[in-house]
């Protein structure tokens, strides 16, 4: 374990006020994820406010349900009526749709947050700060075969310890009754937690820390168990072929994983998850189950454990997982059967796959809710390690873990994620991209939920657009990557860089290109040839790899060419770009009909005079242009813009559009199409 927790306090930082003392301890909290992930935990003050007539009136300030702590701002801790709170304790029961009910009364504010579901809990104490944590170390002295003597062990009499109970009304009494004698430092919730208090925010927080750092000490001072020998190492011995396996397996494990809907991927060998992986009882404590219940939306009971006869191969790793994944639907749909009444079936696909001698993958609806199961695993293996090395692992009782599952008020917690953009769960990748038409398109479909690979020869550039729609869209969005589309490595490197940030492809995005202007008779051979290279070869090697990809996945998959008005009518001294650009053209063409039995859309589009931020329309190209009609250089824009039908100028937006229309589902249909984007330029409608 060897966490080594401390105190964060500063009080130069902490604010005066309560509840900007409370805000203070939830993200020094948050941030320490030794403590809490992802939502979990939860913080309260209680208040002296007036009400409406300014009459005195004690409110209880806690932490809304969901928020996460180490992130949270004042309106996210919702105020509810103190007296009105601790009224509810006279009664017998109180089933959880009628406390939900309860605390929406209790509200002092009915528009805030809706407040955590152990609101209850913090408000029967009798203390002013209340503190709940999942702490690793705290979870595995819980989680053992021994778990109330592991617990005395290390803090004798000093805590209350109460058995696993759902929160909720009954254990909101239960803790207050437990934690009425004076000299506790705590309760301790078995597979839960640990609750402390105090006067103040930080006296809650640092006794907090005392409790969960004598704890880690504890667990730092038994011996590793000698009944968990380390395992020898299953090739592939070097992390990079590990990691070759692991992205040819990828799309086909995706789209096992989809049958409900497509899932983002994420892949994880990171040295924890592989030492974990050759313990010869990683199987075994694998499906012992969570680490708490909080985790079961994320990961599920069990993950998906594959067990392969030899890593370095992923035709035997991929049907290695098929026939474990089977089993394993089975398996959870059984589980389902056995106790359920009307909750309707969760997608039982697993969200953690493990693969001795590989690594780990977990799957989320986008990269966060595939990031979240990863770190909690993370934690789990932690929490594991520290509960074999005092006595066995142990976990929920199948019943309990059924019920934490489809616990209403848990799954209520997925009806507060926004709906889903048209893009969700899809994978893009832009050639092209580091400006432009190219940038544009990255960042339009990153705006309707896309995953963005963002390549180019400029890397710089195509990091500052990925770091842009990271910082619009949040961590995990956009990638970036440096990729010569005439260079059959380059273009290997960066589908293999797609497979394993997000597990595949559904949309390749084919824009990168290069123009020069020359009359046939002066052009020579090494820029006819530059062209074809780029405007050509390039599209089709990008192709290639990304038809090979969509064949692996299964799932279909859509390519968006961005050709250019010059393929039905080009232009004079463009005679290397109209060549090239035709057989682009034409490469797409043959690509609609050879990926249609497979569910592979392609289509077109054509733009013509897109001069905004583009790479394309260089200083010398704009001059050559504009000798080639007459026309000063400055005049050119408009002379293209005249020319057009509309009469309009023609951004890198407006392509985007028509990329974001092929690239989704509403052109389901289409394939094969040539769609102009130049405000109507008549010689070159499509025929």
């Amino acid at each position: 374990m060897e966490v080594a927790l401390r105190s964060r306090w500063n009080d130069a930082e902490a604010g005066r006020t309560p509840l900007e003392q409370l805000v203070y301890m939830s993200r020094i909290m948050g941030q320490d994820d030794a403590l809490v992930l992802w939502g979990g935990g939860n913080t309260s003050v209680k208040v002296t406010d007036t009400d409406l007539l300014g009459r005195p009136i004690q409110l209880l300030l806690i932490k809304g349900s969901g928020s996460d702590m180490k992130a949270v701002r004042p309106t996210d801790f919702p105020a509810v009526r103190l007296e009105e709170i601790r009224a509810s304790m006279t009664r017998e029961d109180m089933s959880d749709a009628e406390m939900v009910a309860y605390l929406a009364r209790c509200m002092d504010d009915p528009s805030a947050p809706r407040p955590s579901i152990e609101t209850l809990l913090h408000g029967y104490l009798a203390a002013d700060a209340v503190a709940h944590s999942h702490a690793d170390a705290i979870l595995s002295l819980t989680n053992t075969e021994a778990g109330r003597e592991t617990v005395r062990r290390v803090y004798g009499d000093s805590v209350a310890v109460v058995d696993y109970r759902r929160p909720g009304f009954a254990l909101a009494k239960e803790v207050s009754l437990r934690a009425q004698d004076s000299g506790l430092r705590g309760v301790v919730l078995m597979n839960h937690g640990l609750i402390t208090w105090g006067d103040t925010a930080r006296a809650a927080y640092e006794q907090h820390v005392t409790l969960v750092t004598e704890a880690e000490d504890f667990i730092n001072c038994q011996r590793p168990p000698s009944r968990t020998p380390a395992r020898a190492r299953l090739a592939p011995t070097s992390v990079a072929a590990g990691r070759d396996v692991a992205a040819r397996v990828a799309p086909a494990l995706r789209a096992a994983l989809s049958t409900q809907a497509r899932k983002i991927l994420r892949f994880d060998d990171s040295p924890d998850i592989l030492k974990f992986l050759e313990s010869p009882r990683a199987r075994e404590l694998a499906a012992i189950g969570p680490a708490t219940p909080d985790h079961l939306l994320n990961t599920k009971r069990h993950p998906l454990f594959a067990e392969v006869g030899d890593p370095r191969n992923s035709g035997i790793v991929v049907n290695a997982i098929r026939r474990e994944l089977d089993g394993y639907v089975q398996r959870y749909v059984d589980f389902y059967e056995r106790y359920h009444s009307d909750e309707p079936l969760l997608d039982p696909a697993p969200r953690v796959v493990l693969v001795r001698g590989l690594g780990m993958w977990t799957a989320g609806r986008d990269v966060r809710s595939a990031l979240i199961p990863a770190d909690i695993y993370h934690h789990t293996i932690d929490v594991m390690a520290g509960a074999e090395a005092v006595d066995r692992y142990a976990s929920l009782s199948e019943k309990d873990a059924f019920e934490a599952e489809y616990w209403p008020l848990e799954l209520y917690k997925l009806t507060l994620a926004p709906p889903e953009r048209e893009l969700a769960r899809r994978i893009v990748l832009v050639t092209g991209g580091a400006r432009g038409i190219g940038a544009a398109i990255a960042r339009r479909l990153a705006r309707e939920g896309a995953h963005v690979v963002i390549t180019d020869l400029n890397e710089a550039g195509a990091e500052a657009v990925a770091a842009e729609i990271v910082a619009a869209h949040g961590t995990g969005h956009a990638i970036a990557a440096r990729l010569d589309v005439t260079d059959e490595e380059s273009v290997a490197s960066a589908f293999r860089l797609a497979r394993l940030t997000y597990g595949g492809l559904d949309v390749l995005v084919s824009n990168a290109g290069v123009a020069h202007v020359a009359p046939i008779d002066s052009l020579s051979l090494t820029v006819w040839e530059q062209s074809l290279a780029v405007n050509a070869t390039g599209h089709f090697l990008v192709a290639r790899e990304a038809l090979r990809l969509f064949k692996e996945q299964g799932l279909g998959g859509g390519m968006v060419f961005v050709a250019t008005k010059n393929v039905p009518a080009p232009g004079k001294d463009f005679g290397a770009y109209s060549a090239a650009k035709a057989a682009e053209a034409q490469l797409a063409r043959v690509l609609a009909i050879e990926g249609g039995e497979s569910g592979i859309r392609v289509n077109m589009v054509n733009p013509d005079a897109v001069f905004e931020d583009s790479g394309l329309w260089s200083e010398d190209l704009r001059q050559q242009r504009a000798s080639a009609y007459g026309i000063r250089a400055d005049d050119l824009e408009d002379f293209y813009r005249q020319r057009n039908l509309l009469r309009v100028r023609v951004t890198p937006d407006d392509v985007a559009e028509a990329v974001l229309w092929l690239a989704s589902d509403r052109s389901a249909k289409t394939t094969g199409a040539m769609i102009p984007v130049d405000g109507g330029v008549r010689e070159a409608f499509p025929r």
